[in-house]
């Protein structure tokens, strides 16, 4: 298989698999009843939602200045800024492309070479996944009575315990497995996972760790506020607390699988909402409205960011 056919594959079977559920879920819920849920929505509650939004799109590019400091390198915040929002911007595009233009947004405009702007992005994700895994942690700890009634009404008793030994008794195996990989497919992964735990260690030995501790839980509270603010946007659409963060994991998750979360999104926090009893058409409508609200920001702030970009580092 040739690189351009590669390439092809690897940006066109998102795109393709995104199109194929943004059909699944309108084959859910019919243009029309969507268009009156768009027509009645509250965009007070949309605003306010998207202006948490923003708020942690500032707080990322101000925190990826506390990494670049200790290189030496103190790029203007407006270029962070705007670096940030061209990165996401460019995922929709190309999956997991806009880590790449963000670094190459400053090697170009603030002479940070792109290797280690890169290399300070890749560990801005890892802390991003661990915060990922405390919302699910500290979801499954306010949920727990409710996860382990769904599985016992869906799965028998014996069942799940079978299949958690398994998994367990599967992980340590391969942590084992792994650990002891001199060569092949085990070792790379050896190395990517001694690659994450040094990115992470990194975190406590910089000079502001707290301050970016700070931020990356004000990031991803900020996320969370974001879901939570637009439901009322949605006129009786009642969501528990439990649903709001199993239906933010579930989205969360979705755009990390295709473009942006097109498609896969509605279908997701839908999804997630069924499980707490809620309607599927103010359900998928809400995941219309919460995907089509976050993406008209990241395409005017992107959009702008590439036209001012340019104009503001035009004496550089």
């Amino acid at each position: 298989m040739n690189t351009l056919l590669k390439k092809s594959i690897k940006i066109g079977a998102p795109l393709l698999f995104g199109a194929f559920l943004v059909w699944y879920s309108l084959s859910q819920v019919s243009v029309a009843v969507l268009a009156t849920y768009f027509k009645n929505a509250d965009l007070s509650w949309i605003f306010l939602g998207l202006f948490f939004g923003v708020l942690s799109h500032l707080s990322r590019a101000y925190r990826w200045q506390f990494m670049l400091a200790p290189m030496g390198y103190k790029p203007a915040f407006a270029n962070s800024v705007m670096a940030v929002f061209i990165g996401y911007l460019v995922n929709y595009a190309v999956p997991r492309a806009g880590e790449v233009s963000r670094a190459a947004v400053v090697a170009n405009y603030e002479d940070i070479p792109f290797e280690k702007g890169f290399g300070t992005i890749v560990s801005e994700r890892i802390a991003d996944m661990l915060m990922m895994l405390c919302i699910v942690a500290i979801t499954l700890f306010l949920q727990f009575d409710f996860i382990y009634k769904l599985l016992i009404q869906n799965l028998n008793p014996v069942k799940i315990l079978i299949l958690l030994t398994g998994v367990v008794a599967l992980f340590l195996g391969l942590t084992l497995y792994v650990k002891k990989a001199k060569k092949g497919v085990a070792l790379k992964i050896k190395v990517f996972v001694q690659g994450l735990l040094e990115g992470l260690t990194s975190i406590f030995k910089m000079e502001k760790k707290w301050a970016f501790i700070f931020h990356t839980v004000f990031i991803w509270a900020m996320y969370v506020c974001m879901f939570w603010a637009t439901v009322p946007a949605i006129e009786g659409l009642e969501v528990p607390l439990g649903a709001v963060l199993i239906g933010f994991i579930a989205g969360g998750f979705s755009i990390a699988a295709t473009n942006g979360g097109i498609g896969l999104y509605p279908v997701a926090v839908a999804g997630a909402f069924a499980l707490f009893g809620i309607a599927a058409e103010p359900a998928n409508a809400f995941g219309w409205i919460m995907w089509t609200a976050q993406t008209a920001m990241i395409l005017v702030l992107g959009g702008l960011s590439f036209l001012f970009l340019p104009m503001y580092n035009k004496n550089t």
